[in-house]
């Protein structure tokens, strides 16, 4: 009777298939609840409870949740108080991701829309782009797009429509320099913005300007530095004005490629250890001088600031921004993106940059009207004298 009784017990307590699994279900959810009210504490618990009372509480049913909630991201990135970390919506993040890639869908020109009125002026073509292709060339004045007049006020319906998807066609009518007119028909494709562009100077000086650090910026140096290179050149001017940055990638690329065996870059994360990059001993053995502004930012600051450590060159210029964080931007389920400092970083020899910048050695103004890289360039002029020092 007592075993009888005992399995009884047993069979009682054995739960049906379903129910095994509805528990587990409820466990589960108990447990990860838990687990984000531990992560999220009270503020952030708080910021998911508005969302949820707007949600379904607001009386306004048909409220703009969405930019509600773009402003909100906004404001709380802006509240951490950091200069440097931003909150992106999706338009926004996809421009700023089409930005650093260094790419955009196009004929390959870069126009004026005040010097003519007949049209837009051509003041230069990508090499091998499609319109160069057409035979476009600088100097040319783009009148019409399919048939359509770019003069006068229309000159601002320009860009819409000469741009549009890759591998659609745009018929342009150019007016040349000599008077005749010509249309070209161009395939729209995605092409890549020359970041770096280089002449030789008087003295068989080189000169180089980087506009930006994202995508392919070390390679498009590389070439530009090589060509100068291989033309003669004896001293070397890497103009680093109104560059504002971008990968770190990039940068140590860049720095590996101009400076001999050493340390060059350290990177100081908030969850790990430091890391201290090292450049090889291949280099770019020219003299140099580095030209600056309040407009150079993040990793152009650095590799001032890392040429004047390692191979003591001269600085012109204007006081730099004094960026020393690195940023990882992290994609929203909305479509959007944070960018948030993550690291702070300093060149090889552990010198940060934050909050004092890079004093140039050779303070000077830009000179009103004076164009960058152009012959009354009086910064220029300045580093162009330091080589005859």
């Amino acid at each position: 009777m007592e075993e009888q009784a005992v399995q009884t017990a047993k069979k009682r307590r054995k739960l049906p298939g379903w129910s095994k699994i509805v528990l587990a279900v409820i466990l589960t959810l108990l447990l990860s609840t838990g687990l984000w009210c531990l992560a999220l504490g009270p503020d952030g618990l708080a910021m998911v409870e508005t969302f949820l009372l707007a949600r379904f509480a607001f009386v306004e049913t048909d409220a703009d949740l969405g930019a509600a909630v773009d402003q909100g991201l906004d404001a709380f990135v802006k509240g951490l108080g950091d200069r440097w970390s931003y909150y992106l919506d999706a338009e926004w993040y996809e421009q700023v991701k089409e930005d650093r890639a260094n790419s955009y869908v196009g004929v390959g020109v870069t126009v004026l829309l005040s010097e003519r009125e007949e049209g837009l002026l051509v003041q230069s073509v990508i090499r091998d782009g499609p319109a160069d292709q057409a035979g476009v060339v600088a100097g040319d004045v783009i009148t019409a797009a399919d048939g359509i007049s770019l003069a006068g006020e229309d000159r601002e319906k320009g860009t819409e429509l000469i741009t549009g998807p890759a591998g659609t066609q745009v018929t342009l009518t150019l007016l040349r320099a000599d008077g005749s007119t010509l249309e070209v028909t161009c395939t729209r494709a995605t092409l890549h913005n020359p970041t770096a562009s280089g002449k030789m100077l008087e003295g068989d000086i080189g000169y180089v300007y980087l506009a930006n650090f994202n995508y392919g910026a070390a390679d498009s140096f590389r070439q530009e530095v090589d060509a100068l290179v291989s033309q003669g050149a004896k001293g070397l001017i890497i103009d680093l004005r109104d560059d504002g940055g971008g990968f770190v990638s990039e940068l140590t690329k860049t720095l590996d490629y101009l400076l001999p065996e050493g340390p060059i870059f350290t990177m100081r994360p908030r969850w790990g250890f430091e890391t201290v990059t090292q450049s090889d001993e291949d280099c770019v053995a020219l003299p140099m001088v580095v030209m600056v502004n309040g407009s150079t930012y993040s990793a152009a600051e650095l590799l001032a600031a890392q040429l004047r450590e390692s191979a003591g060159a001269p600085i012109v210029g204007t006081l730099t921004s004094g960026k020393g964080y690195a940023q990882v931007t992290f994609d929203l389920p909305n479509g959007g993106g944070v960018g948030l400092s993550t690291s702070a970083y300093c060149t090889g020899g552990g010198h940060s940059l934050i909050g004092e910048g890079l004093t140039p050695d050779v303070e000077l103004e830009l000179d009103e009207g004076a164009v960058r890289g152009g012959e009354n360039d009086n910064q220029l002029a300045a580093a162009l004298a330091l080589f005859d020092q």
